[in-house]
């Protein structure tokens, strides 16, 4: 190879190099640009994130409070708190980029043909994040904090001692990490429809395949939801019902898509429908029965020549062949 052509090759790999970085730039000053503006609203955001809790606690105890145990949490979770807002707000522009970026390595109909699925991939995020904060979120909430005990310390029971106060005492970085894991794994399991749609448009996925691996997916979501929610039996079928509803509504969006691709197929002649029909009106041929082999029969053998030598007058020996039935005697 030329050195012209060594570096005609080069410099297209030298472009998409200077072009991701660009890219990656403006993704990153985004980013701290959003995380930025959301440090100085982190009280707002963190009152926001924990009205699921004080909820609870003000029906319980009548008031709302978390404390932190060492100098420093109050500073690192407000960090943790503009790093999760910032992301949130520039998502669209990252999005953006990551667009920018790919769409000029695409045909138009492959840029219609994802376009939608890069549109609806974040609206299912905020969908699967709000599920969770409104709905699981209250439920754990109330699972766990009905371990307390608010009787008055020194209160005589009945027919027992008396009883000891137990009073929930949550720190700011354990409620944050708790809420923030409830809300991203919702999120991202609200993409498994627009995931598998996607691997159906690539020929990865099929209908079929979905349908007979059906009782396997039952056993994955089963233990998926085990283990992203509390030991509540009421979050966990929540959460089963809502994947296993996903899982169905991915099974009808590919059988969607595998009727496209056979239609595309069929228009460019790979499909043969008389033949196809042909083939399913034809009954299967019954398979033949073995046929039993008769012993077979040994043929009678003949009995072999005897040869007998016979001495005349001249001395000379001569050979004559007679059977059984025809021998001198």
């Amino acid at each position: 190879m030329s050195e012209s052509e060594v570096e005609s090759s080069a410099a297209p790999l030298i472009e998409h190099l200077a072009e991701l970085r660009t890219r990656l730039i403006r993704s990153v000053l985004a980013f701290v640009v959003g995380m930025m503006v959301s440090y100085g609203f982190s009280q707002t955001i963190f009152d926001f994130l924990a009205s699921p809790i004080c909820a609870q606690l003000i029906d319980a105890t009548g008031e709302c409070g978390l404390i932190y145990t060492g100098l420093q949490k109050g500073f690192t979770t407000a960090l943790r708190i503009s790093m999760f807002g910032g992301f949130i707000l520039a998502f669209p522009v990252i999005g953006w980029q990551l667009w920018k970026f790919v769409a000029p390595g695409l045909y138009a109909k492959e840029k219609n043909a994802f376009l939608p699925f890069l549109l609806a991939s974040p609206v299912l995020f905020l969908i699967g994040a709000s599920f969770a904060f409104y709905v699981v979120l209250p439920l754990a909430f109330d699972f766990f904090l009905g371990y307390q005990n608010l009787g008055t310390p020194g209160e005589e029971l009945v027919d027992g001692p008396a009883s000891v106060g137990i009073t929930f005492l949550g720190t700011i970085d354990e409620y944050l990490g708790l809420t923030m894991k409830f809300v991203m794994a919702f999120g991202l399991t609200f993409q498994l429809p627009v995931l598998m749609t996607l691997l159906a448009k690539g020929g990865l996925v099929t209908a079929k395949a979905l349908t007979t691996t059906r009782k396997y997916a039952v056993v994955s979501i089963l233990g998926l939801a085990a283990v992203i929610t509390p030991p509540d039996v009421i979050t966990q079928i929540i959460m089963f019902s809502v994947i296993y509803g996903l899982y169905e509504l991915s099974i009808m969006l590919v059988k969607m898509v595998d009727k496209q691709r056979e239609a595309k197929l069929r228009a460019d002649g790979y499909y043969d429908d008389e033949d196809e029909d042909e083939a399913q009106d034809t009954p299967e041929a019954a398979p033949e029965k073995p046929v039993a082999k008769e012993p077979a029969t040994k043929k009678p053998v003949p009995p072999a020549p005897v040869i007998e030598i016979v001495e005349d007058e001249d001395d000379d020996f001569e050979a004559d062949a007679f059977d059984d039935e025809n021998k001198p005697t």
